[in-house]
């Protein structure tokens, strides 16, 4: 497989995650009615805003894995650099996933609009971090 092919699935993989990420929030949002909003809500949000920095730890381990694949880029270590970083990334996108999550649970406890809205973008904030940097070279040097 080419270096401009694993770059294409692992993009694939990205715009895959948001949609996981997501849809679930899109689905409670559409399906459940707000009511008279309770403590749980709140435990929720503070639970979505902690789950925060769940990402700080998976964040400097993607980044590592990063630094380790663009040094091992046309070295026989590649393929295998390029397997460790997908699966740090899968990992890390499982924790940038959870504000959103915590606040699709949210809005079946009536957790207020824009809490929500703040959630779900802090989930894409944190995805957009895990996109693989054009610093990286796509096109194999023959």
């Amino acid at each position: 497989m080419t270096r401009g092919e694993v770059y294409q699935r692992l993009e694939l993989a990205w715009w895959r995650q948001l949609g996981l990420a997501l849809a679930p929030l899109v689905v409670a949002l559409v399906f459940f009615k707000a009511s008279e909003p309770g403590v749980m809500a709140l435990l929720l949000f503070v639970a979505g805003a902690a789950s925060l920095f769940i990402s700080l730890k998976t964040y400097a381990t993607y980044k590592a894995a990063l630094e380790m694949t663009r040094n091992s880029l046309d070295t026989p270590e590649e393929p295998a650099a390029w397997l460790r970083l997908a699966a740090i990334r899968r990992t890390a996108f499982l924790a940038a996933s959870l504000p959103a999550w915590f606040a699709a649970i949210g809005v079946l406890f009536s957790l207020h609009a824009m809490l929500v809205f703040l959630l779900g973008l802090a989930s894409l904030g944190l995805l957009c971090l895990y996109r693989i940097p054009r610093l990286v070279p796509v096109q194999q040097q023959a």
